[in-house]
């Protein structure tokens, strides 16, 4: 078993034995002195011997004396910088009188010359914004977002101002999702005149969704597109799997903002993007959005692809260099979002419910803003209210009061002591 002397129980022992020099020894093994512990410690001649050959000194003095540091050696630290040699293309979204339009504001988007955030490589032009859903008929909600609109539910117009009003919506996104041929199938006429409606309710930017059926989409959009004259609406969306090219010219002739919608595909972004330019689509009236794939289904394929698409668009490549629109109500695709519990009995508690699906919504719209993500599409209110405060804290703008409804810490979690878990 090993055994520690320090350099006082070295010199007791020559000491006791009366040794005055040592000759032929060998010391082997490791040898660790600790001499901050020995100041003022005057050694024998034998040791101070000894020590000189350990050490290979030439001169061993006979007190060993604890330095002290007068200073610490001056050091400075700076932040590497990148260089990036491309831009992100500049978006307006919204026209003022000013403009030939009727909204009191705009959004301007992108503009960055260097990764989200990196305000020490380049400074940030614009935060980024979020626009909050409503839709053109009642549709299922988990409950912990319907009891904020279950009296607005039957009315765009006033789901769309209590967005604005309550909420503090920078913008407001319409999903005239009753047009589906499978749900009402209701006429592009009527669905322009709800586009008009939300027009009238509402001063601030609008985004204008389809249903997503591939055939009645291009139709409903057009005559959107029309209704919306003037008013540099963001139109979404154009997409390869539909007629991108009636889409695209609805919106460059009534003076809109497309999006460029692909499926987790940096290729097809950049095919879809090519046929935009040969359309005479101007580029600062092109958003992408390379598709949101939600927390626990895929987003770390969704960060990864959209992290992509920024450094490439930072390197140069023109064609991915365009403001990027992520649709963060995604995250309620998640069945953990809004199941009451888990339906294996083996699981673990999920805990409460009317947490999970805005907790979801927040970290997917976060972890996509660290990506690139210069607008988000979202649902809850309090998880738009979080992720905005959060984005405009890191784009370095002073935070306002939100209006969303405040939720007590303590009131989401306890903590059983008997057990030693959480419990709701």
């Amino acid at each position: 078993m090993e055994k520690k002397l320090t350099l006082a129980d070295l010199a007791r022992i020559l000491e006791q034995y009366d040794v005055v020099e040592l000759e032929d020894v060998t010391i082997k093994g490791e040898v660790e002195l600790e001499l901050g512990s020995s100041a003022g410690l005057a050694l024998p001649p034998a040791l101070a011997q000894a020590l000189q050959s350990l050490m290979g000194a030439r001169e061993m003095p006979g007190t060993l004396e604890a330095k002290r540091i007068e200073a610490l050696l001056p050091a400075t630290f700076k932040v590497a910088k990148a260089e990036w040699t491309g831009k992100i293309e500049e978006v307006t979204i919204g026209a003022t009188s000013a403009d030939g339009g009727t909204r009191e504001r705009t959004v301007t988007i992108g503009g960055e010359k260097s990764l989200p955030f990196y305000n020490f490589d380049a400074k940030m032009p614009h935060p980024p914004v979020i626009s909050v859903d409503c839709f053109d008929m009642p549709i299922p909600l988990a409950r912990a977002v319907r009891e904020y609109y279950e009296d607005v539910m039957e009315d765009p117009g006033e789901w769309a101002k209590k967005n604005v009003r309550e909420f503090g919506a920078d913008m407001v996104t319409i999903h005239l999702i009753s047009t589906d041929p499978t749900i009402k199938d209701t006429p592009a006429r009527a669905a322009a005149k709800t586009v008009e409606e939300v027009l009238q309710a509402v001063k601030v930017p609008i985004v204008i969704g389809g249903s997503g059926n591939p055939d009645k989409d291009p139709e409903v959009l057009e005559a959107a597109a029309e209704a919306a004259e003037g008013e540099r609406c963001l139109i979404a969306s154009a997409n390869l799997n539909m007629d991108y090219e009636r889409i695209a010219k609805a919106a460059l002739k009534h003076g809109h903002v497309i999006l460029s919608w692909t499926q987790l595909d940096i290729n097809a972004q950049k095919t879809l993007n090519r046929y935009l330019f040969k359309l005479g689509v101007p580029r600062e009236d092109i958003v992408i959005d390379p598709t949101t794939a939600a927390l626990g289904y895929g987003l770390d394929y969704a960060f990864t692809n959209i992290e992509r698409m920024r450094i490439s668009a930072l390197k140069g490549d023109t064609d991915l260099a365009f403001p990027i629109s992520c649709g963060i109500t995604n995250a309620w695709g998640a069945r953990e979002a809004w199941m009451k519990d888990s339906p294996s009995k083996e699981d673990s508690d999920w805990g409460p419910a009317a947490y999970r699906g805005q907790m979801y919504e927040i970290i997917t719209g976060l972890t996509l803003g660290l990506a690139g993500g210069d607008m988000f599409m979202m649902m809850h209110p309090n998880a738009a209210s979080t992720v905005k405060k959060v984005t405009q804290t890191l784009f370095g703008a002073k935070v306002k009061e939100d209006k969303a409804k405040r939720v007590a810490i303590e009131d989401w979690v306890t903590w059983d002591a008997e057990v030693g878990a959480l419990k709701k």
